[in-house]
Order: C-alpha cells, then structure tokens, then sequence
C-alpha cells in the first residue's frame, strides 16, 4: 500500500513543483552587465547634446572572440632555412571597417644568378571617408610596385599595360643587366615613389576618364554636363576617388639583404633589433622606420608651406590638419583636397546630382590644389637577419628580429616602446599577466631612431594596470593589450562598444607582425603557405602569403 500510493504522490510533487522551478530560474537568471556611455547627437533644437546610452558588457569570452575573429598566420620555409613568419590582425571600429591589408611573395626564377632570395610584401591601408580606396589599394597596390620595378629591371622604358600583374612582377625575377638595377638601393626607392604616385593618379583623374570619354565636342562647346551615374564604372570610380587611404608597404629582399618601407600617411613601422648584453640578458631597441605624415609633423608644414603661395602659408594646415579638415598629409584619393572647385562642381553635376546625391564640397580655403600627394617616404635598411650556422659567419651582436606595421590606431593606444617589448616579451616566451611596472625589467628596450611625432599628443597612455600575454597570434596580442590587456574590466567595457558609437572611443586597428626563426631547430607551428603547380609540373610558392 505505501509503495503504491507513494507514486501518485511523487507524481504530483514533480507535476506541480516543475513550474514554480521554471519561474523561479526565469526571475532570478542573472541579467547582462551594462554600462552608460556620453554620446553627442543632434537634439530637437538642432543643437548637439551630450545623450546617455546604456550598452551591454561583453564576457571575457565573447571579448577574446572578438578579438580573435579577424586574426591569421603564416609561415614559409625558404633559403638557407630561415623560416619567414607572419601574424595579421584586425578589429573594426567603423561599420564597415576602413582598414584594409595584403602580403605577397614574389620567389625568383631558378635560372637567376643573384643570390638565393625571394621579395616578401607586407602592406597595411588605413582607409578614411570610406572603405573604398584601401579595398582597392589592397588588391592592387603591391602588383602595382612590383610591377614598377620589374619594368625598370629589364628595360626603364618598358610599358606596364601589356600583361598581367603577377606575370609582370615575375619578370623581375630574370636579369640581363651585368649590374643588377635592385642591388642599388636608390633605385628600388625611386621605383616604389613612382608606383605609390602613378596609382594615386590612376585614382584620382578615372571619374575625369569617364567624363572625358562621354562628351561630344559639341556638348563640350555648349557647356553641357552629360548624365553619368548609369555608367558602369561611375560609382566605383568617384568613391574611390574622393574617400581616402593611407598606405604602409614594406618589401624584403632577401637575395641582396635589404628592406625597405614607404610610408603615405600616418601609419607606422617600427623594428626590434636584439642587441646582447654583457649579462646574457640582451635589450630590444627600437627602431622608428616611418614618420607620421600629418600637419603636426614639422617635416610635413614645411614641406606643404613651401608648395603653395605665401599668402596660405597659416591656411594650409589649421590645428594639425590639411586645411583644418584632414590629419595624413599625404594619402591616396581625398579628390577634394586636390581637384580644383571648378572639377568637384562638373563632377558633382555629373555622377552624383542626377540620383539625387551630392559630393562632399570642397574645403572652404581650397585655391591652389593639390594640397595631399601620395608620393611616400621610402627608408632603406640593410636586412640584417642571424646567419645560419652553416654560413660559418660569427654570430652579430644586433640583429634585426621583428617588423611591426600598424595603422594609427595602435599607435594611438601604444608607444613605440611599448610595441617593441610586447612583441619582444612574446617572441622571448613571456607568458600570463605582468604589471607594467614589471615589463621594462622583464624585457629591457632601448631606443635607436624614435622616429618624428605626428599624432596629438593631447593623448595620456595610463601607466597603470597590466599587460596580457595570452594569444597565439601576434597581432591579436597588441590589440588586445592596446584596449586594456591585463585589465580585463577596462577590456571588456572599451572592446563592447560597437559602431558607430566606437569610433569615438577607438579607431579601426590593422597590426601585422613579420619576424624570422632558425627552421632546422625549431619547425615551423603556423599554417604552411599554399602550394601550387607550375606548367612545368614542378612546385611554386604562390604569390600569397
């Protein structure tokens, strides 16, 4: 009797008790952290305001994902088994997000009688007033430059129109120069200035091609602007044009050991040499390759004061920005800072008037264009990498080991120093939290050129707090650590905010990380480079990395 009337009972317990269980779990599930951010919008008044918004708190978790989602590495093994390395990482602030990026290898032909090498391309592209002109720049700019200087290698004449990019750039693997053109450094920066600038003039005069190509010598007489927002190419050319990019590229040969880099704009590189101690311990120093090209630089106001007339002398740069409204003093498209008023207001007439758009205006002191080139600054550096032991050379007490190129918004975040050290620390095998307070003793740095300031320096990094070291990729690492690191509170609120309320706290951030190992003692633990086929069945790197 009891066993049996005990089931019933039981029954009724579960059937009753399951939903006061439910909506006790419902009521007392743990809520979203959140917190408040200050935005400035336009109020009913037309005035702007500052408004309160309430946004939700990532986890720990979901933040490392965040960080994580755009992050990629490569490895190759080539000449001499030096081990080439690469780790590449991104995080949006704008939506779409205005950085973009590329690498390429370039290996040369086997009957080529310099020395084992190869040419590796890394390039970063900080895009601005749009996504356009860095999409573009990433998918041509490094064909571009090599290109240039395939055709300077076999014939300064050549034409460049006549193939295809990549089989272009191969042919600057073959000499029949007795004096190699790319042995003279000068010479591979003349070429790299004149592919930044001929792209940008690509760039800029295609909406003046269209407008060209599409008026009758009749019209032309009669003054009248056809309609050319149906042409095929006129959405693509006229954005492209009138946003803008910076660009960073650096090209390693590594046949006759030389680096270079060209800078348009105010993205930076910076080097980490490793130099041995007395007490084992060594020093990473610093090496600024690039200078900020902004109207804070004092380079950059000389430069731009002298290209104009003296009566626009205060006017060119007003508060560190190109006529008081762009900040890189040089860059690929921004049109409207070098097309003259008389062309932006054709243009304008038509491709964007007849879908009922219009083009940003010209600066109000805009007279004497163009005020932005994008004609880079090219640094040369021997490439001075450890010989392998095979070489039977000694062993140098300084050695380059690592290239970091970033868009400014790392740079925002992070000094040069302190770039070097978290990368140094991490190639060194520091691991977990450390204050950063500690660091400098943990991986002492020394500074060799600290390269030329251009961003406000308004700008106070907290010396509190700690750095993380807890990521696979390298790029991912300064990321995280230029958002909060070991401060996972202070991670976790300023990684939450998305756009478009981000770009008020944090820029877009594109870092990539190039360094090299001894391949025989240590195999390469990143994804190997894709291989393909040639037509002659055997082997090739393509050119990808």
């Amino acid at each position: 009797m009891l066993r049996r009337a005990w089931k019933p009972v039981l029954g009724t317990t579960v059937l009753v008790g399951a939903p006061s269980y439910f909506l006790y779990r419902y009521y007392t599930k743990p809520t979203r952290e959140t917190m408040t951010i200050a935005i400035k919008e336009m109020g009913p008044d037309g005035k702007r305001q500052v408004v309160p918004h309430t946004i939700p708190v990532l986890t720990k978790d979901e933040v490392d994902a965040r960080l994580r989602q755009h992050a990629e590495s490569h490895s190759v093994m080539r000449h001499g088994g030096i081990v080439w390395k690469s780790d590449t990482a991104y995080l949006p602030s704008n939506d779409p997000i205005e950085d973009a990026n590329s690498s390429m290898l370039i290996e040369r032909d086997a009957s080529d009688t310099a020395p084992p090498g190869d040419y590796l391309f890394f390039a970063v592209m900080d895009g601005h007033a749009g996504p356009y002109t860095s999409r573009v720049l990433s998918d041509i700019l490094i064909p571009t430059v090599a290109m240039e200087l395939a055709s300077r290698i076999n014939d300064p004449k050549a034409g460049t129109s006549d193939a295809g990019l990549l089989h272009k750039a191969k042919s600057l693997l073959s000499r029949s120069s007795p004096t190699p053109y790319d042995t003279n450094p000068a010479n591979v920066a003349r070429a790299i200035e004149a592919a930044f600038t001929k792209l940008d003039a690509q760039i800029v005069n295609a909406p003046l091609e269209i407008l060209y190509h599409s008026v009758d010598q009749e019209a032309l007489k009669k003054k009248l602007i056809p309609d050319l927002s149906n042409h095929p190419l006129a959405d693509s050319s006229i954005r492209t044009a009138m946003s803008g990019s910076c660009a960073l590229l650096a090209m390693l040969d590594t046949s006759n050991r030389n680096m270079y880099v060209a800078c348009t704009g105010d993205s930076r590189a910076v080097a980490g040499v490793y130099e041995e101690t007395e007490d084992g311990k060594g020093v990473w120093r610093v090496e600024v390759l690039t200078e900020d090209q902004t109207g804070r630089n004092p380079n950059e106001l000389k430069r731009i004061q002298s290209e104009h007339p003296s009566d626009e002398a205060d006017a060119v740069v007003r508060n560190g920005r190109i006529l008081g409204g762009l900040e890189p003093s040089r860059a690929f498209g921004d049109a409207r800072y070098k097309w003259p008023r008389e062309v932006q207001e054709v243009l304008n007439k038509a491709f964007m008037e007849p879908k009922g758009e219009a083009m940003r205006p010209p600066p109000p002191t805009l007279k004497t264009p163009p005020y932005v080139i994008a004609t880079p600054v090219v640094t040369h550096r021997p490439l001075s990498f450890l010989p392998l032991p095979e070489s039977g050379a000694a062993k140098p007490k300084s050695a380059m080991r690592f290239l970091v190129l970033a868009t400014d918004g790392l740079w925002d975040e992070l000094s040069n120093e302190e770039v070097v050290a978290l990368v140094g620390g991490y190639l060194s095998g520091v691991r977990g939290t450390i204050p950063k307070n500690d660091l400098p003793s943990i991986v002492p740095t020394s500074v060799g050129n600290a390269g030329v300031e251009g961003k406000n320096k308004d700008h106070r990094r907290s010396q509190e707090g700690a750095w993380a070291f807890e990521d696979s990729n390298v790029g991912t690492h300064l990321i995280r650590n230029a958002l909060g690191g070991g401060d996972v509170t202070r991670l976790r609120k300023v990684a939450s905010i998305s756009a478009p309320h981000s770009r008020r706290f944090r820029d877009d951030i594109t870092v990539t990380v190039v360094w090299w190992e001894d391949g025989r003692e240590a195999q390469a633990e990143r994804a190997a480079i894709p291989v393909g086929q040639r037509e002659d069945g055997q082997e090739q790197v393509k050119a990808k990395l």
